[in-house]
């Protein structure tokens, strides 16, 4: 059943109705692709400070594609676009098909089944580390083609509106790549031009401040281009209430650590105001039909404002699929089902979290797996014990709709921003401004309503959050809501860190796992016992200070 909302039109099957952006983009560009995307990307892959450039330099292409015969009409800056958008799903798991919901992202939310030495996925690596390294070039191999498209913005003559609107797509997908870098390194090297030649100089590292300024400088640039959602069906395209979203997320993190720039929380308030009050946004009132509309590929652009889109099954030629629902999935031996080994697992901590009432926890956390017995596939619950044993419950693949199922991928998309979290953002800036007053208890109480399964404009004494709070008091309590909220959503390690909490939180985990959780499952600690101090950022990669030695490690790596 579809949940009631207000909108017509907006949630809809994704195998339906309009065709999905990267896919379109993709498809325009078959059987193009080998002769001319294939070719540009031998220039676009040219990062400074990001590649070993004689290790991806084709010397003699059949068909070589460079600006100067691209980016001459629409459809080759549709093209160029749509390669921007495609490094938010590295088909090799480091973006949003897998790594920044997952290994990337390791914080006192869940911990990974059956490693418990020598893994990232436990805190142990080094600045060698594969992904690591890898997870920095696919961000920079992003910013570059931004450089490359936004360069040769004016090139084409074609529709002005859309050249505009590509033209903001460009500018925020830079600004995010550069956010994600910013917040998971540090300072790192400003590149706003494109590669044009292998013997380019190296940049050294910017500032964190002057890294947050280029961000916000495009950002805002962005948010007068880019168009409304109202224009559309789908939430897989930058859109104005996204760039403001996403925005009032950056300002926080700049009023965090390592900023401290509490100015910014009135910059916070006012841009999830700014999407507040749009009306083009409201919570679907079943939290768990927000990811099941994911499961089973349709749109529901009233709660969720930005999604990464992702497509099929891995079996064609376009490669979009990701690894929703498997890497975060429900323990499953059944292909038809939908397989998933149930490697995410919870902490006791996320568990006890929840209330009594709070519908959320049996969804987050799966209240059970399945098994296969005498042939038969069925669902085996959980006691009240078995804690540790339980996986992620949000995307659930017995609602998926695409056969065959895949055992290394799935299409469902994994959502960036959540309406939910614009209401829990409006309420911490809100509080942090103002101290706890209406308007910010409003906020937090429509959420927690909902995850009560309560009507969300109505005041509910069980759902709603105790009165009288100090502002220190009603801190703590927005940063619990945002635990409960957006569990393995990929946001517990990146709240941590900009409330200054990361490495108190995963000490305390370590003495609590080693302390409360069963035997054969004491090795859950094992992630939060080898956190340290130099793990609030990532080393920078060990290729990048190699070929460029301007750059300085981060401390104690």
């Amino acid at each position: 059943m579809k949940p009631s909302i207000s909108a017509s039109n907006t949630l809809e099957n994704k195998q339906r109705g309009s065709i999905r952006p990267l896919k379109r983009h993709f498809e325009r560009i078959k059987p193009s692709i080998k002769k001319g995307i294939k070719r540009i990307l031998i220039v676009l892959l040219l990062t400074s400070g990001t590649f070993s450039a004689c290790n991806y330099l084709e010397t003699d292409p059949e068909d070589f594609v460079t600006p100067d015969n691209f980016y001459n009409t629409g459809a080759d800056m549709e093209r160029a676009v749509a390669g921007v958008y495609n490094r938010l799903i590295d088909q090799y798991g480091r973006m949003y098909s897998r790594g920044l919901y997952s290994y990337l992202v390791i914080s006192d939310e869940f911990y990974y089944k059956g490693i418990s030495i020598n893994d990232q996925r436990v805190m142990d690596f080094d600045a060698g580390h594969l992904d690591i390294n890898k997870f920095w070039e696919v961000l920079y191999s992003g910013i570059d083609r931004a450089n490359q498209l936004l360069e040769n913005i004016d090139k084409p003559d074609m529709d002005e509106t859309r050249k505009n609107e590509i033209h903001g797509e460009t500018l925020f997908l830079r600004a995010y790549y550069y956010f994600l870098l910013v917040d998971n390194f540090g300072g790192v090297p400003l590149k706003l031009s494109s590669t044009k030649s292998p013997t380019e100089p190296y940049l050294p590292r910017s500032s964190v401040a002057e890294v947050y300024a280029q961000i916000l400088k495009d950002m805002l640039q962005a948010e007068t281009l880019v168009g409304d959602i109202s224009k559309y069906n789908y939430n897989e395209k930058i859109t104005k209430t996204v760039v403001q979203a996403i925005l009032a997320k950056v300002y926080l993190t700049m009023a965090g650590e390592p900023l401290k720039d509490v100015a910014r929380y009135q910059d916070a308030l006012t841009y999830a105001d700014k999407v507040i009050t749009s009306g083009r946004h409201s919570l679907n009132p079943d939290y768990a039909r927000i990811f099941i509309n994911h499961c089973e590929e349709k749109y529901d652009i009233q709660e969720c404002l930005w999604e990464i889109g992702m497509t099929g099954n891995q079996l064609g030629s376009v490669q979009l699929a990701g690894r929703v629902g498997l890497e975060n999935g429900i323990e499953c031996p059944d292909d038809a089902i939908g397989y998933s080994n149930g490697p995410l697992k919870p902490t006791g901590r996320l568990f006890k979290l929840y209330g009594a009432g709070d519908l959320r926890r049996d969804w987050a956390i799966a209240p059970y797996k399945y098994v296969t017995t005498n042939g038969v596939t069925s669902k085996s619950f959980y006691t009240a014990t078995q804690i540790y044993e339980r996986t992620c419950g949000k995307w659930r693949r017995e609602y998926e709709q695409l056969t065959p199922k895949s055992r290394g991928y799935s299409p469902t998309n994994f959502p960036v921003m959540r309406y939910a979290d614009v209401l829990l953002m409006k309420a911490e800036a809100e509080n942090e401004v103002n101290g706890p007053n209406a308007a910010a208890y409003e906020a937090i109480n429509m959420v927690r309503r909902r995850g009560y399964g309560k009507p969300v404009n109505t005041p509910d004494a069980v759902a709603d959050l105790a009165e009288g709070l100090d502002q220190a008091s009603f801190r703590d309590s927005l940063q619990d809501e945002r635990g409960r909220e957006f569990a393995f959503e990929g946001m517990r390690k990146h709240d941590l860190i900009r409330w200054g909490l990361f490495i108190s939180k995963m000490q305390s985990l370590a003495i609590e796992a080693t302390a409360e959780a069963p035997t054969n499952f004491k090795y859950s600690a094992n992630a939060a016992k080898n956190t340290t101090p130099r793990n609030v950022l990532f080393p920078i990669p060990s290729t990048e200070l190699t070929v460029n030695h301007l750059v300085t490690q981060n401390p104690n790596w």
